[in-house]
């Protein structure tokens, strides 16, 4: 496959899932503000900390009010990972690949794009937005179905498999983080709080919760982190993640999964490796921001190496 055309199939998946993930994230901070005192509600701070773009968010905001984070991540045109400008760019890169993906995948990110652009006009008040992020997590859900119902079982399906995976392993462990900076805001107090709406509420938005229960009966950070983090059955598990992103990787190299012929290989099998041996109860004694900071460097790593292998080298 031209790498031109595997890079838009790549970005593409990769643009559809952050759209996806960033409203599930602002989504578990709506389910946390409407749980919480009137007095306490107006302080988002840590959502826009866990994006890594406050620098940015700072340059163009004054306060980090629940409405003024909510535009930023859904409708800021300006800032290049919010859901508008995620869903332009997908939409973008799928108009140069519409002969290789199916009509249906199209017709599905159009009505995405639209019903967020359409929206993007309307005045809104955030307590009022439970119902849109809702419609905009299926949307995704349905354009991940609708690929898996009608593309072909070659390149392009893996290259868009392999964008939708790594992107979903980095907001799974930043919806993670949105509630770690929420509930347990230092490193001493990992695994001593307990709150069961709020935990519940980030299984939620992970569309985790029934999946959960069928392995865990008692809501605790430890146990959250376990299932969200180290899981190799839930297709949202960071580990589940990793390990069939490296599969979609050798599939389009055509290397073996034990011969790493470029630095992405080797970097998400290392990745994979260390999934492997982790344990949640090593993570949370360490620091559960702290682990899963290490993890999106390694991750951008990945996604870094993969792009110079595979696409910044094309002429």
């Amino acid at each position: 496959m031209l790498s031109r055309v595997a890079e838009a199939i790549y970005w593409c998946s990769r643009y559809i899932e952050r759209a996806e993930n960033v409203a599930r994230f602002v989504d578990v901070s709506l389910n946390q503000m409407l749980d919480t005192p009137i007095q306490k509600r107006n302080d988002w701070e840590p959502l826009v900390l866990t994006t890594g773009d406050q620098e940015w968010f700072w340059r163009h905001y004054d306060k980090a009010t629940p409405k003024n984070v909510a535009w930023f991540l859904t409708f800021d045109a300006e800032y290049p990972n919010s859901i508008l400008s995620a869903l332009s760019n997908a939409r973008e890169n799928a108009q140069t690949v519409r002969e290789i993906i199916s009509r249906e995948m199209w017709h599905v990110l159009n009505e995405y794009y639209l019903m967020v652009k359409e929206a993007s006009r309307r005045e809104f008040t955030v307590e009022d937005m439970g119902e849109f992020y809702t419609s905009m997590m299926m949307s995704g859900i349905q354009y991940e179905g609708v690929s898996s119902a009608t593309l072909s079982r070659g390149e392009a399906w893996y290259w868009s498999r392999l964008g939708r995976l790594l992107e979903r392993a980095d907001k799974t462990s930043r919806i993670l983080d949105v509630k770690y900076y929420t509930l347990l805001p230092s490193v001493a107090e990992v695994g001593t709080t307990l709150d069961q709406v709020g935990w519940t509420a980030l299984l939620e938005s992970a569309s985790a919760l029934q999946m959960y229960r069928q392995e865990f009966h008692e809501t605790t950070p430890e146990n959250v982190a376990n299932f969200l983090l180290f899981n190799r059955r839930f297709p949202r598990a960071i580990h589940y993640c990793i390990v069939e992103a490296q599969e979609s990787l050798h599939k389009v190299t055509g290397n073996p999964i034990d011969v790493f012929g470029g630095e992405g290989e080797r970097l998400l099998g290392r990745l994979r490796a260390k999934f492997n041996y982790d344990r949640p109860s090593d993570v949370l004694s360490t620091g559960l921001h702290e682990y899963i900071d290490g993890l999106q460097t390694a991750l951008n790593d990945v996604g870094d190496a993969i792009q110079l292998q595979f696409f910044d080298r094309a002429s």
